[in-house]
């Protein structure tokens, strides 16, 4: 072979490494650029807590007409000289960044003549936004559940006074309310911890305005006194009870923890795994319980699905190295975990709230 023929060889030999690099470059920039826009609309990530220093008993609803939804919690006082905030409304676009805007509140309701407005539960019935709460104090004989209305998620939400009080509907310790619709009918849940013979969380119809009580004799019972913050979610022919038991607000020692049950039914019977029945104390499978990280973790929102068809829960929780602000208070900060399904149950990972980064929910909205 002669040299001429060598040096045309090795150009020929240089030229398809060459091009086969150039062209392994353009297809792993093209690789890189696509997985960056992926990553763009679905890669974000987060880490708990999503809000501090405190958003007790969190509810968390979709405006309908802005990208944004509102998170509301009991009024509480946050040790930074400002005093009680009646309600305190958040805001955020992605359940992860949350923005404080206000309170629900410009003053105390007054049928009654002293309690804290706690865990507020937020809805939108035709076209207004109805805000249950439960007035109480702790260790009152008598908390009842009102409900304020407004025109827009943002307030200002107008008392209407009381739905019913624990003498009048004979429940005791009737706080924690729920709203949920069914076949058209709006019902009322509620109820929470107490060892009375009439203890327990209820349901009751309430009317189409989502107003009033119809007929206080219309209660049904779905769980124990063991149970209280009742969160009720359909899903594939269930119904599906989740409620928080153990001690919500003892600071690093909180013992919170999230349990579930099902029925086919509203009314229920609602069972546990086991068959248990939810009525009988004891009863309830674990979804959910405190680490080293956060404590007294439970009083879980509605379950919320992001673009992506993944399902999401906000609830508060306890970080025992900073568990009260100065005011007293519990530090009860706000947590997002994600909700999957195993078998019809719904599963949070390793039972317990998560501390390290995890994947974001995903909303088109935020692009």
């Amino acid at each position: 072979m002669n040299q001429t023929n060598i040096i045309g060889r090795c150009l020929v030999i240089i030229f398809i490494v060459y091009f086969s690099i150039a062209c392994g470059s353009l297809g792993y920039r093209e690789r890189n650029l696509t997985d960056s826009k992926i990553t763009n609309k679905g890669g974000a990530t987060y880490l708990n807590p999503v809000f501090e220093p405190i958003l007790a008993d969190p509810t968390v609803i979709k405006d309908p007409e802005t990208p944004y939804f509102y998170a509301y919690g009991t009024a509480d006082n946050w040790g930074d000289q400002r005093g009680e905030r009646l309600v305190s409304i958040l805001q955020s676009k992605d359940l992860v960044h949350w923005k404080w805007i206000g309170t629900a509140f410009q003053k105390k309701p007054s049928w009654k003549a002293s309690g804290g407005i706690w865990a507020p539960d937020v809805v939108k019935v035709k076209n207004k936004y109805l805000l249950y709460y439960a007035f109480s104090t702790w260790g009152d004989p008598n908390p009842g559940i009102g409900v304020a209305v407004a025109d827009r998620p943002v307030g200002p939400f107008l008392d209407q006074g009381k739905l019913f009080d624990s003498q009048e509907i004979q429940v005791p310790n009737s706080i924690d309310p729920h709203f949920f619709v069914d076949k058209g009918i709006n019902y009322l849940f509620w109820g929470s911890f107490s060892d009375a013979h009439t203890q327990g969380t209820y349901g009751i119809p309430l009317t189409r305005d989502g107003l009033h009580v119809s007929d206080l004799q219309q209660k049904f019972k779905v769980a124990a006194g063991d149970f209280e913050a009742v969160m009720i979610h359909k899903r594939k022919g269930y119904y599906y009870f989740f409620g928080s038991k153990g001690s919500c607000c003892e600071g690093a020692k909180s013992t919170y923890h999230m349990m579930v049950g099902r029925s086919k039914k509203l009314q229920g019977p609602y069972y546990d795994k086991e068959g248990r029945d939810l009525k009988i104390r004891g009863a309830g499978t674990l979804l959910l319980q405190g680490n080293d990280h956060f404590v007294g973790t439970g009083h879980n929102s509605r379950i919320i699905t992001d673009d992506n068809g993944i399902d999401w829960m906000l609830y508060h929780g306890i970080d025992p190295k900073q568990s009260k602000v100065s005011s007293g208070g519990n530090r009860r900060v706000l947590l997002l975990d994600q909700i999957k399904w195993i078998a019809g149950w719904p599963v949070v990972e390793n039972q317990t709230s998560s501390h390290m980064t995890k994947a974001a929910p995903f909303f088109k909205s935020i692009l």
